[in-house]
C-alpha cells in the first residue's frame, strides 16, 4: 500500500514539474509593469524580465532610482515616476501605460512597492501611523490593480501581488501584517472575479529578505521613536526592559534574512510566463518550514509560540 502511495504521490509532483514548465509565447511582445522598482525585488524583478526580452516598463518613486535602473538596463525598458498613495500619480502613470501598450494590453502587473515601518506594539502607534503602512501596502495596492485591471484583462494577462509570511501569521503590531493579510483577501477575490476574463492572481509570499524592508537600522530607529513619544503610562507598563529586547531582537534579524533575492524573483518571473503560474508562491526556507506551517497550527499553539519567544512587559499579570 505504501509503495502506491508513494507512487502516487511522485506522479503528481512529476506532472506538476512538467505542466509549471510550459511557458508562455511571444513573450518579447508583452509588456509588464512593475511597481517598486528603486531597489530589492522590484529592481532585480525588473533587470531580470529585461534580459530575458520582455518589455518592462518599472514605476519607481524617485528620478534617482528611474536613472540607476535605466543604466543598467537595455533601451527596451522604460521607467516613470510613481507614488502608490497619490491618486494623480496612479492616474498619470496609468495613461502613461495605456499609450505604450495600445491595443495589445498590459500582459503582467507586479505591485511590488512596500513599506515595514512605523512597526511597534499596537498600543505605541496612533491611527496615522497605521495608515502610513496600509496606504502604501494595501491601498496602493488595490488602487494601482482596478486602474490598470482594464489593460490586463484586455490581454488576458497576469496580476502578481507582492504579500508576506506575515500575511499569514501576525508576528507584531502596527501596520505590515494587517496590511499584507489584506492584500491576500484582496487578491484571492480578484482571483475568482477576473479568472472568468482569462486572467490569472499569483500572490508571492516570501520569508525574511535582506531588503529596504527589513533594514535593521531603520526599523530599531522607528521603534525607538515610537517609545520615545509613548505616555508615561504605556512605558511604566512596558519598562526599559521590554525595549532593550526588543531592539536587540530587531538587530538579530538581519542574520536571519535571505540574501538571494532571486528565489524571490524567480517566482514572480514563472508567475509572469509560465502557462499555469501557481496560485501562492512561498519563496524562502523560513517561509517553507516555519511560518506556513504555523499558518496551519491552532491558534492557541501558535500564541504559545509567539509569546515564548517575545519579550515580556514589565506589568505582566
Amino acid at each position: 500500500m505504501w509503495l502506491y502511495l508513494a507512487a502516487l504521490v511522485g506522479l503528481y509532483y512529476l506532472l506538476r514539474w512538467y505542466r509549471e514548465r510550459q511557458v508562455v509565447s511571444h513573450l518579447r511582445d508583452k509588456y509588464v509593469f512593475i511597481t517598486g522598482c528603486d531597489s530589492g525585488f522590484g529592481n532585480l524583478l525588473a533587470r531580470q524580465l529585461d534580459l530575458r526580452g520582455l518589455r518592462v516598463l518599472a514605476a519607481c518613486l524617485t528620478e534617482k532610482g528611474a536613472e540607476l535602473l535605466t543604466n543598467q538596463t537595455s533601451d527596451r525598458l522604460e521607467t516613470v515616476i510613481l507614488d502608490v498613495t497619490n491618486t494623480e500619480s496612479i492616474a498619470v502613470a496609468t495613461q502613461w501605460v495605456k499609450e505604450h501598450v495600445g491595443d495589445r494590453g498590459l500582459w503582467g502587473l507586479v505591485n511590488n512597492a512596500g513599506i515595514s515601518v512605523p512597526t511597534a506594539p499596537n498600543e505605541w502607534l496612533t491611527k496615522q501611523d497605521f495608515m502610513k503602512i496600509l496606504n502604501v501596502n494595501l491601498l496602493g495596492v488595490i488602487e494601482v490593480t482596478l486602474s490598470l485591471l482594464p489593460l490586463v484583462r484586455k490581454a488576458r494577462g497576469r496580476v502578481v501581488n507582492v504579500a508576506s509570511v506575515l500575511g499569514r501569521v501576525s508576528l507584531y503590531g502596527g501596520g505590515y501584517c494587517i496590511s499584507k493579510y489584506g492584500v491576500e483577501a484582496f487578491s484571492d477575490s480578484l482571483r475568482r472575479e477576473i479568472s472568468h476574463f482569462g486572467v490569472k492572481v499569483a500572490i508571492i509570499e516570501p520569508g525574511y529578505f535582506k531588503t529596504g524592508v527589513t533594514d535593521t537600522e531603520m526599523i530599531s530607529r522607528s521603534f525607538q521613536e515610537r517609545w520615545d513619544r509613548a505616555s508615561p503610562e504605556v512605558k511604566e507598563v512596558y519598562g526599559e526592559k521590554f525595549l532593550a529586547s526588543s531592539l536587540k531582537i530587531i538587530g538579530l534579524m538581519k542574520k536571519q534574512c535571505t540574501q538571494s533575492l532571486s528565489l524571490v524573483t524567480d517566482c514572480m518571473e514563472h508567475a509572469l510566463t509560465a502557462c499555469h503560474p501557481r496560485t501562492r508562491y512561498s519563496p524562502g526556507w523560513d517561509a517553507k518550514f516555519i511560518y506556513l506551517p504555523m499558518s496551519y497550527m491552532p491558534t492557541f499553539l501558535v500564541d504559545t509560540i509567539i509569546s515564548w519567544s517575545s519579550p515580556r512587559p514589565a506589568k505582566v499579570l
